[in-house]
């Protein structure tokens, strides 16, 4: 037998790819047992779990027709429209629905997509940095994209802002590709305009595009809403967004994750290539998406009411869990991100586990080591996407757990 046929050419940059979190958290807890008096509660994926908007899923329902004919890679005009819109009232933002503006199917697929656009892994040294910890669609885009990332760490003294000198200059010089995650996950940190005006500046130097990750701009918590990347751009003179591409989401907004909904926005020759990118690639929008999006991006009454409603349950839950815990609420966000008694994150959620039935990420999950530390170690990440009541349970449980918790 041919063994050109039993064991066929693959990309061999798959085998750089790291268990995502969840696979390594299955793994670890594996091996516990959860106690069987209570019943199971999950706060480690954030999966937005409140119901979707009745207005969305009509606009779905009464554009089944529309299955007929295929979609463009571009989206309707009447949805780019839609999406300027918002950016106009949300951010007061004169965007071109024509070049500025594309529909994508979710942010996740699009920070990935992005980098295989834009990164050019011929070129010696390519590198792409990353916040660390940080969403891992990151770090698999520019492996596979024929880059190596590079983390700067968040910083816990001065509330979890990353702290980007950490990246030397000639680190910078070899940079294709900055991702930023602003509110960021799991720290719920939020950029502000200086921290924004010394990246441009960055960029402008070294010429690299900034990616914004901004799905979790409209959970908040504070009076202020926080800052879009493209808003701070206009801010600052950049009215072209150069070298700029922000990412927002229904997915947390909406609380419409299995819709695969959301835009990228900036800089129109990059939107132009990626456009191209996603054209042969064959990622157009459904048009029952498209519909339903429209609709969704048309209305803020039920995106407020969800915001109230997490600012209800962190109210709640973060008190409870300070007792214990090192938190506190976070700028933005529907994540929790708690230092534990002991400094072991593993063994923290794992008898956690095994004696409230609480499931909770361990922070060192989310990172890698840089700079000589994992910035997730000692941490964990609470999703608190369930109903009030049952986070509020899930809350006692790990306030019981905590005063009796002996660390290794």
């Amino acid at each position: 037998m041919n063994s050109a046929t039993t064991n066929p050419q693959l990309n061999p940059r798959l085998g750089l790819l790291q268990p995502y979190p969840f696979e390594r958290l299955r793994q670890l807890n594996s091996v516990v047992i959860p106690n069987p008096d209570f019943r199971p509660i999950s706060l480690g994926i954030g999966e937005p779990k409140h119901a979707a908007p009745a207005l969305i899923e009509a606009a779905l329902m009464a554009s089944l027709k529309s299955l007929s004919g295929y979609p463009t890679t571009a989206g309707e005009p009447v949805l780019r429209e839609a999406i300027c819109a918002w950016l106009q009232r949300r951010y007061g933002l004169k965007v071109d629905p024509a070049r500025q503006v594309l529909p994508v199917n979710g942010s996740r697929e699009a920070l990935f997509a992005l980098a295989q656009t834009v990164v050019d892994g011929a070129k010696p040294g390519a590198t792409v940095v990353c916040p660390n910890p940080f969403y891992q669609i990151y770090e698999g885009a520019a492996l596979l994209a024929g880059a190596r990332p590079v983390f700067a760490n968040s910083d816990p003294a001065r509330n979890f802002a990353v702290d980007w000198s950490q990246i030397d200059e000639a680190t910078w010089a070899r940079t294709q590709l900055l991702y930023v995650c602003s509110p960021g996950n799991p720290t719920g940190a939020v950029m502000p305009l200086q921290e924004w005006k010394a990246l441009f500046a960055l960029s402008d130097r070294y010429g690299f595009v900034i990616a914004s990750d901004e799905c979790y701009s409209e959970i908040y918590f504070r009076e202020e809403a926080p800052l879009s990347g493209l808003e701070a751009a206009a801010r600052l003179g950049r009215d072209d967004f150069r070298n700029l591409i922000a990412f927002t989401s229904l997915s947390k907004r909406s609380n419409v994750p299995g819709l695969r909904s959301g835009f990228v926005s900036g800089d129109a020759a990059i939107i132009s290539k990626f456009l191209l990118y996603r054209t042969y690639h064959g990622s157009a929008m459904n048009p029952m998406v498209q519909a339903a999006s429209v609709a969704a991006w048309n209305d803020e009454t039920h995106v407020v009411a969800n915001r109230e409603l997490y600012r209800t349950k962190f109210a709640q839950v973060t008190p409870l869990l300070a007792e214990g815990l090192d938190v506190r609420l976070p700028d933005a966000g529907f994540y929790l991100w708690a230092g534990v008694p002991g400094g072991d994150d593993i063994a923290f959620a794992q008898q956690l586990l095994a004696q409230y039935n609480v499931q909770v990420l361990p922070g060192s999950l989310l990172a890698r080591e840089a700079h000589g530390v994992n910035p997730g170690t000692g941490r964990i990440r609470m999703a608190l996407v369930a109903e009030p009541a049952e986070c509020l349970e899930a809350a006692q449980r790990i306030q019981q757990f905590t005063r009796n918790f002996q660390p290794q």
